[in-house]
């Protein structure tokens, strides 16, 4: 019997720690902004589809968990030599929906929760700003780094992605990556900040997959 726990136990430990390593892997350290890529005459220039481009997002806390989506309002995309080069994403943040709930009156609360100043103080940062800064393989990845703003606070991170070029369409779809949303000033209900909170935290790390398709200018 007690082998029998034992190997249960070294079961869950090794799976707890596969899951440990995949967010691990894709979570991006905040760092310092640096200078937006350069691109040359050559390169070729796309503009972002915003109507089939989503920033899809999931947050998480104890007792459950929300994802959603947030629109781009404008973009561009830029490929040397048929490779992604620089790119500027704006993300209106006015956007952002919530796809779990399915009681309007409880969804809109919490969409309403999101734009307020505890999280994303939307009425004063209506848009956040993503702009490419490199572009390098790593382990047999894409990596894209970038500058990301939200709410005036401009850091860098980098995640993995994949991009895909036909005919006159470009798609880049990234990873799941997580961002810890205190670089940015978001603090409400996180455990680093509040010592009173118990079982009422909300996570610091917020997931994002990003989704994008532009056409040739």
């Amino acid at each position: 019997m007690k082998l029998n726990v034992f190997k249960i136990a070294i079961v869950a430990f090794m799976a707890l720690a596969v899951v440990a390593c995949k967010k691990d892997q894709n979570k991006t350290e905040a760092g310092a902004a640096k200078n937006a890529a350069e691109i040359s005459n050559e390169a070729v220039q796309y503009t972002v589809d915003t109507d089939n481009s989503t920033l899809a997002w999931e947050g998480f806390k104890p007792t459950g968990k929300h994802n959603g989506t947030i629109q781009l309002s404008e973009g561009t995309i830029g490929l040397e030599d048929g490779k992604l080069a620089a790119g500027n994403f704006v993300i209106d943040m006015n956007s952002i929906k919530n796809l779990d709930i399915e009681n309007e009156g409880d969804n809109a609360k919490l969409v309403g929760h999101l734009k307020s100043g505890d999280f994303f103080d939307v009425e004063n940062h209506k848009f956040s700003v993503f702009t490419i800064t490199g572009v390098e393989e790593r382990d047999g990845k894409t990596i894209v780094k970038g500058n990301l703003t939200i709410k005036n606070i401009k850091k860098n991170i980098e995640f993995p992605a994949t991009i895909t070029v036909n005919g006159d369409e470009v798609n880049l779809n990234s990873e799941v990556f997580t961002i810890d949303r205190t670089e940015w000033d978001i603090k409400y209900k996180s455990g680093k900040f509040f010592d009173d909170l118990k079982d009422k935290f909300i996570n610091d790390e917020i997931e994002f997959q990003v989704n994008i398709k532009a056409r040739k200018s």
